[in-house]
C-alpha cells in the first residue's frame, strides 16, 4: 500500500482506525508480557493512539515509528510536550521527549540500531494495516528489529471479501505462519466488534507471542 494513501487519510481526517481511548485488549492484557517497570516497548506504525498515553500512565517507556508528520505533531500536542527533532537521514526525523520517542518516516527503512533495545513490541495498527503482499516483508522486519522479543498483537478477522481493508482481515494461520518459527504464540481473547467493521460482521483478538 503506497504510503500517499496514509497521508490522504490523514489530510482528510478520515482516521476511523485512531480510537477515542485506550484499546480494552491492551488494558486488559498488557500485564501477559510481564513486563519490569519502566520497560521500553514499541509501537509500529503507532499514529496518535490514546495507547501511549495509557502506556506513558503505567510507568513504561514507549517508541514508536509513524508515517505521517501530522499524527505525530497531533500526539505531542496531547501529551503537552516539546520534542528534540533529530533528523536521522532522508527517511526518518526522531522526535523525543521524557519518556517517548517516535520516529516518523518509512519503517522499513529504520533499522535495529537506530531503533535500540526494547523489552517489548505491542502491535495493534500495524499488521492489520498492511496488505497481504506487505505482510510478510513487514513481520519478518519487525523480527530483525526486535529479535527475541515477546509481542503482544492484536487483529481482526472477518469475511475479506465482504470489505476492501484497511484494517484487513489476518487469520490464525497467517498470525502461525509469519511468527511461528520463532515464538510460542497464544490466543489470550476474541471478542465481536460491536457494529462491526463498516457494517461487516468482525472479530478483533489479542495474541500473545513469547520468544522460544
Amino acid at each position: 500500500m503506497e504510503q500517499e494513501f496514509w497521508h490522504r487519510r490523514w489530510q482528510k481526517n478520515e482516521i476511523g482506525f485512531h480510537e477515542s481511548k485506550p484499546n480494552d485488549l491492551l488494558v486488559n492484557h498488557l500485564n501477559q508480557l510481564s513486563l519490569a517497570p519502566h520497560s521500553r516497548i514499541f509501537l509500529p506504525l503507532c499514529g496518535k493512539t490514546l495507547d501511549i498515553d495509557w502506556l506513558l500512565a503505567q510507568g513504561h517507556h514507549v517508541v514508536g515509528v509513524e508515517l505521517n508528520h501530522s499524527a505525530v505533531e497531533q500526539l505531542f500536542q496531547r501529551l503537552n510536550l516539546t520534542p528534540n527533532e533529530t533528523m536521522i537521514n532522508k527517511h526518518l526525523t526522531c522526535y523525543k521527549a521524557a519518556n517517548i520517542c517516535i520516529f516518523q518516516g518509512d519503517i522499513f527503512k529504520l533499522t535495529a540500531q537506530q531503533l535500540g533495545p526494547v523489552d517489548a513490541v505491542y502491535d495493534r495498527a500495524a499488521l492489520v494495516a498492511l496488505p497481504e503482499a506487505l505482510r510478510l516483508q513487514y513481520s519478518r522486519h519487525m523480527l530483525q528489529l526486535c529479535p527475541k522479543t515477546p509481542q503482544l498483537l492484536i487483529v481482526f478477522n472477518y469475511d475479506q471479501k465482504q470489505m476492501a481493508g484497511p484494517p484487513f482481515s489476518v487469520s490464525e494461520q497467517t498470525i502461525h505462519q509469519y511468527y511461528n518459527a520463532v515464538y510460542d504464540i497464544e490466543n489470550l481473547s476474541v471478542r465481536e466488534v460491536a457494529g462491526g467493521l463498516r457494517n461487516v460482521a468482525a472479530k478483533e483478538s489479542a495474541w500473545l507471542l513469547n520468544p522460544k
